[in-house]
């Protein structure tokens, strides 16, 4: 497949950049979910999403390229992340972590003092980010996530406290 580019990004040689999910960049967010998933969330997921005024960011690197997203729940003192996703091309070079540091930042400024996620319980990877990230496992959710052949697959559930800074709500 290839690279999906978003040209209204500025060009240039600088460092990757971000800016709020908005619909009309669903076809690239969707071109890297539906690559990524087994079980991809729908256009509409997003779109609903978008709509109930969720956190959302997506990175870019500097051609435009878009290369990765996440989207985010606010909830009372805390955030849900709903989904963090990079493209396969772009994995392993440290952009999941620039997506979470700034949900990090973003999710202080909303008050909120820890952040929580469900991950699948085969997706060792993720799960090692997020343990290197400083989340600790809290619970598990039976049969949370679709699973090929009919069958369901646990979720673990994680958190994180976030270090709100001196004078922060």
């Amino acid at each position: 497949m290839s690279a999906v580019r978003y040209d209204v990004v500025p060009r240039g040689d600088r460092a990757p950049s971000l800016r709020p999910v908005t619909v009309d960049l669903l076809d690239a967010v969707l071109a890297i979910e539906v690559q990524a998933y087994s079980f991809p969330w729908t256009r509409g997921n997003f779109i609903d999403s978008i709509a109930a005024g969720y956190l959302t960011r997506a990175l870019f690197a500097d051609d435009g390229e878009l290369i990765g997203y996440f989207v985010a729940m606010p909830g009372f003192e805390e955030m849900h992340l709903l989904n963090v996703t990079v493209s396969a091309r772009h994995e392993g070079q440290g952009h999941a972590r620039r997506l979470l540091a700034e949900l990090y930042a973003l999710s202080t400024s909303f008050a909120a003092s820890a952040l929580w996620l469900e991950v699948r319980e085969s997706n060792a990877r993720a799960r090692a980010l997020y343990e290197r990230e400083g989340f600790t496992e809290a619970g598990r959710r039976r049969d949370y996530y679709p699973a090929p052949q009919g069958r369901r697959e646990d979720a673990i559930l994680m958190t994180r406290l976030l270090v709100r800074k001196e004078g922060d709500a």
